[in-house]
């Protein structure tokens, strides 16, 4: 039980209910500092200003809380009834009710951490809205010209990217947009990359990613609107997110999960390089079928010619239907290579327009110039910032109490310092008054 007899007021007739709560609120509010409190959330509700009001009980008992707005936003998981939870915070007297309550600075869940129940509270919903159907999931593009990828230019996955579709697929073009991957403004910043992206002409599948890191730092990639916007995305969309082990939410919405940034441009360039086989193995096949077609056309005119040799009076039809043969076989002959000649210059000018050099020249002459303009506004927004601080600063400091203290002014509270005091009439001759001044406070009291 706690001691208030030090607290005690001194005996008077009697109290105003708004007194008696004020002294209970220096008193709850004085004797407690940062407490935590375990319990089970009910009548859990987040008005539309924000903040959050909740019950914490156990089987005896029961506390009211509040998180308001500026700590609430911050919470990885939404609060539901019947959750077991540990809330940290201040104890308060809502002077209105005649309440305490708790106001909370932090709340975490008890077993599942806090990150875990926001990713399967998600997962949970976005599953029941059909975004993870396989049968929405489209397959990835046979031969892509151009490929786009979101992620940091500062991270080792687009160099890993960019090395391995060059060196496996050298006429394919890269479009990168970049984007912050970790961080409370990450989730956006890709949102607004993946629709810049999907905008670009003739873009076929868009790799989305990062490299690893913990928990903490892939989650951006956990987040409802990225999530949604995968989904609209029109083409294609490979997710690539961390190490083999990580799994997100941005894993399951994705078109194909690949379990590196690595891996992701290995299997948009795997489909190019089985194209490239398949030509190969047809062009095979059609230079075998052509040499066994002259093969077994040659032992026809073999056995042909044969036959005649055993006629002597038919020296000149064997000579004559040889030639014909000859020129019969030619004709087909060529008119086979011929058609295999162009198929094959056909598919050699396709991969030739995709050079690698320009596409590398364009992709560099490009991302100076985003560079360039990205440091510009870069600037831009710095200045202004700095600009609107400043006003801000000055504007705070005119309407500062302490500046008007610093004038020579003085406030004038009751002894207790519960009251300012405004007229004469609120003391009379022998109380106690309190004199704050702009550096230290004066006890004095009252004469006359």
């Amino acid at each position: 039980m706690l001691p208030f007899e030090d607290v005690r007021p001194a005996p008077r007739a009697a109290f105003s209910v708004s007194e008696l709560t004020a002294r209970l609120k220096g008193v709850v509010e004085n004797r407690f500092g940062v407490v935590a409190v375990e319990g089970e959330i009910s009548n859990c509700r987040q008005w539309s200003s924000g903040h959050v009001y909740l019950t914490l009980k156990d089987d005896y008992a029961q506390l009211r809380a509040v998180m308001f707005r500026t700590t609430a936003r911050l919470l990885k998981f939404r609060p539901e009834d019947g959750q077991h939870v540990v809330a940290r915070g201040r104890l308060s007297v809502y002077e209105a009710k005649g309440e305490y309550q708790l106001v909370c600075d932090t709340l975490e869940p008890l077993g599942l951490g806090a990150l875990q129940l926001a990713f399967e509270q998600l997962k949970k919903k976005l599953g029941a809205d059909g975004l993870f159907d396989p049968a929405r999931k489209r397959p990835l593009p046979v031969l892509p010209r151009r490929i786009g990828v979101v992620t940091s230019l500062d991270g080792a996955a687009i160099r890993d990217i960019v090395r391995i579709l060059t060196t496996r697929h050298p006429s394919v073009r890269i479009v990168v947009r970049a984007a912050r991957v970790q961080g409370d403004d990450a989730a956006p910043d890709l949102v607004r990359a993946l629709a810049a992206i999907a905008r670009v002409p003739d873009v076929d599948v868009v790799i989305i990613g990062r490299g690893g890191g913990s928990a903490e730092d892939l989650w951006a990639f956990n987040d409802e609107r990225l999530a949604r916007a995968i989904a609209a995305c029109p083409v294609p969309v490979i997710s690539a997110v961390g190490h083999e082990v990580d799994f997100t939410i941005a894993d399951f919405v994705a078109d194909v999960r690949a379990a590196t940034p690595s891996n992701a441009a290995e299997l948009v360039v795997d489909r190019a390089d089985n194209f490239r086989t398949r030509i190969d193995r047809a062009d095979h096949r059609l230079r075998a079928t052509v040499q066994l077609a002259f093969a077994r056309r040659r032992q026809i005119a073999h056995r042909l010619d044969a036959s005649l040799r055993r006629w002597p009076a038919g020296v000149v039809l064997r000579d004559r239907d040889r030639r014909q043969s000859d020129v019969r076989l030619r004709r087909a002959m060529s008119v086979r290579l011929g058609r295999a000649h162009q198929r094959f210059d056909l598919l050699r000018r396709r991969l030739e327009r995709r050079d690698v050099r320009r596409v590398t020249a364009e992709l560099a002459a490009r991302l100076t110039a985003a560079d360039v303009q990205l440091r510009a506004l870069a600037s831009r927004h710095r200045h202004a910032a700095e600009s609107r601080s400043r006003e801000l600063a000055a504007r705070l400091h005119a309407l500062s109490p302490l500046a008007v203290l610093g004038r020579g002014y003085a406030v004038c509270w009751n002894d207790d310092k519960t009251r300012i005091i405004r007229a004469d009439r609120d003391v009379q001759p022998g109380d106690g008054v309190r004199v704050t001044l702009a550096e230290g406070e004066l006890h004095c009291r009252v004469q006359e």
